[in-house]
């Protein structure tokens, strides 16, 4: 008979003596761990990896790629079955998890890397992919002792929210209903409105308007398909906060600025060239509010883990308990929905890693001496472990998206320089030694997130643990190496600090350890920042987003906050809550089609521009006439793209 859909007592906690139904029952072994499973999760994973490492070193944000990896491989699927080839619903989650691993390890590498290129100390491909390794198999390895609390004692609690949804829609497609090609439509929207902006350059690819009365204010917005659907995924209350924050900045602080140093007749440090008056409105944010924004980010960051801390307490309590449980129940037979990898290759795999960072020179690249790199081991172990019981939990309650991991990173860094300060490794080769620290722990804290929501749609189906923890580790393995490349190939194309990959993350990440090791910030610009994370909390604001809104130029943040504005009419003016999840489910996949495609397109000019050793020339605007005209034209283009996905998700029968 065929199952409705999910038991409720997958939203609900469950009484003790009681126990959850899963979706396949633990007494089925559908067909779970395949090849052509696996292989699907690796190409997919490849595929959304570097289009997160692109939209993250634009934008510096990610999105979990769950739910596209997902249907994407139940259309394969479904074609496959024409030729006899059937997929069972086990064996798209375990592609699923495989695909997804490859996102987290993007955040990470994009966050912390770049800055190595800032320095000029570019990473050789082989170094990059180590680090990537190291920090998403750490990642995987310090979550599986905590999966039987956190996944399935404190279900009901912890709602892993993009683990229930990429469960709710594999169910969904399997009692019929495939979403799948809202993602192919999104991948193709995305290319194509990124083929006409940035390869053939029909159209510009930014709006920008300055404001009268207003001293050097400015308002711009990028048209950008990537961040429309990101606006979209995020929703109207972030996306709203976000643009606050790049609001603040370049109607406030940097109007501000220009009138108060209207009348100097010498240069402000940190600048030491130009004069205030002469600046542009993008130069005063480059020079001075971007460093209010660094101060609001990394204490913003801080405050959020400050106030994880009773999370952090009881997880460790709880993960130490439940590791005693593990280490004396010994072998006991468990059923095949609880059997995890055995705690021997936890302890084993967390060893080697530690060994290959301390013995193998490659990892740290120009860093030398064995003292130093042991140092940089320990910290890597000690914050990892630290982060990934946090990580873990917190994506448990608020979801991937919110996942503190620029907070974690920054406090990595701060921990570490502070100690390779009071060694007195100051040098190049010491902030070198810290940001990869911070790449590793990075990159943990992002996958042990993402591999808590696939347990937990694991748990919800029915699948085998040890199975999927099996998959994560492969998607790491396999994925690293091209996310690297990606990364490789993005700097060279375009440059990291660019217009076009700003790389706001890793940018930050310099700046945190320059100022620990060299003590030469700018203080007081920074200690502005810090009176804004504190005022925002007062106020109530999400700290946070508000920071990276502050951080980043407000003209990647409009494009967020109007496709969080198109989700809340669209949720609002729905029918009813069953229209309104419809609408949200076909929504979140053309936006994360729109991020792959712009993604991979970005990817491909990137390559080209390596190989011409120039970007593409295109077309030019130039046959529009003036500026003003083709921006018109660019906004006009950019509704009609809009038009396009507001028809799309509504569908015809709302």
């Amino acid at each position: 008979m065929q199952k409705e859909g999910l038991s409720q007592k997958a939203y609900v906690p469950i009484e003790e003596g009681d126990t959850y139904d899963p979706f396949v029952p633990a007494g089925e072994s559908p067909a779970e761990f395949t090849l052509k499973a696996v292989g699907l999760g690796i190409l997919f994973g490849i595929i959304f990896g570097a289009a997160n490492a692109y939209l993250g070193l634009r934008a510096g944000l990610t999105i979990s790629t769950s739910i596209p990896v997902a249907v994407m491989t139940v259309a394969v699927f479904r074609a496959l079955a024409h030729v006899g080839i059937r997929g069972s619903i086990l064996e798209t989650n375990i592609s699923q998890t495989t695909g997804s691993a490859s996102s987290s390890l993007a955040s990470g590498v994009i966050f912390t890397l770049p800055a190595l290129f800032m320095w000029g100390m570019p990473p050789e491909l082989l170094q990059m992919t180590l680090l990537a390794m190291c920090g998403g198999l750490l990642g995987i390895l310090f979550m599986i002792p905590l999966r039987r609390f956190l996944i399935e004692r404190e279900h009901g609690k912890l709602p892993y929210p993009e683990g229930t949804a990429c469960a709710e829609v594999l169910v969904a497609n399997e009692i019929g209903g495939g979403r799948a090609r809202f993602v192919f439509y999104g991948l193709a929207g995305g290319a194509l409105f990124k083929f006409l902006t940035s390869w053939i350059r029909v159209i510009p690819g930014d709006l920008h308007v300055n404001i009268p009365f207003l001293k050097k204010g400015q308002l711009g917005m990028d048209l950008s398909a990537a961040l429309f659907g990101v606006g979209y995924i995020l929703g109207p209350r972030i996306a709203a906060v976000m643009v606050g924050g790049g609001l603040l900045s370049w109607l406030v602080i940097i109007p501000a600025i220009a009138w108060w140093g209207d009348a100097r007749t010498a240069p402000l440090f940190p600048e030491t060239v130009n004069l205030i008056r002469d600046m542009q409105p993008g130069q005063i944010w480059t020079r001075y509010v971007r460093y209010i924004g660094a101060g609001a980010v990394a204490t913003a960051g801080i405050i959020t883990l400050i106030r994880s801390i009773p999370v952090m307490v009881s997880s460790f309590r709880i993960g130490a308990s439940q590791l005693g449980e593990r280490v004396s129940s010994g072998a006991a037979a468990v059923s095949r929905t609880s059997n995890d990898l055995p705690l021997r290759v936890v302890g084993i795999g967390a060893l080697a890693i530690a060994l290959v960072l301390i013995l193998v020179p490659q990892v740290f690249g120009a860093v030398g001496g064995i003292g130093i790199r042991a140092v940089a081991a320990v910290c890597v172990v000690i914050f990892a472990f630290f982060f990934v019981t946090v990580a873990s939990r917190i994506v448990g309650l608020v979801g991937v998206t919110s996942n503190p991991t620029s907070g974690m990173t920054i406090a990595a860094l701060l921990g570490t320089a502070s100690l390779f300060l009071l060694f007195g490794w100051t040098d190049a080769m010491g902030k070198a030694a810290a940001l990869t620290v911070g790449c590793v722990v990075a990159i943990a804290a992002s996958i042990s997130g993402d591999t808590s929501q696939d347990l937990k749609t694991g748990f919800l189906l029915g699948a085998t643990p040890r199975l999927q923890q099996t998959s994560e580790l492969i998607g790491v393995l396999t994925s690293a190496t091209f996310v690297c490349l990606t990364v490789l190939a993005l700097g060279k194309g375009f440059g990291f600090g660019s217009e076009e990959l700003p790389a706001p993350q890793a940018t930050l990440m310099k700046l945190v350890i320059d100022g620990v090791l060299d003590q030469d910030l700018p203080w007081g610009l920074v200690a502005i920042g810090v009176g804004i994370a504190f005022a925002c909390e007062i106020l109530r604001i999400p700290s946070l987003p508000f920071a990276v809104g502050v951080y980043l130029p407000v003209s990647t943040m409009t494009p967020i906050f109007v496709g969080g504005l198109i989700r809340l009419w669209m949720e609002r003016t729905a029918k009813n809550d069953t229209v309104a999840a419809d609408r949200r489910e076909r929504g979140v996949l053309l936006g994360s089609g729109f991020v792959g495609g712009e993604g991979l397109l970005g990817v491909g000019i990137a390559l080209v521009a390596v190989a011409k050793s120039r970007r593409p020339d295109g077309i030019g605007t130039e046959w529009l006439g003036s500026e003003a005209t083709a921006m018109l034209v660019g906004a006009a283009a950019f509704a009609v793209f809009i038009a396009w996905f507001f028809r799309s998700v509504r569908g015809n029968k709302d």
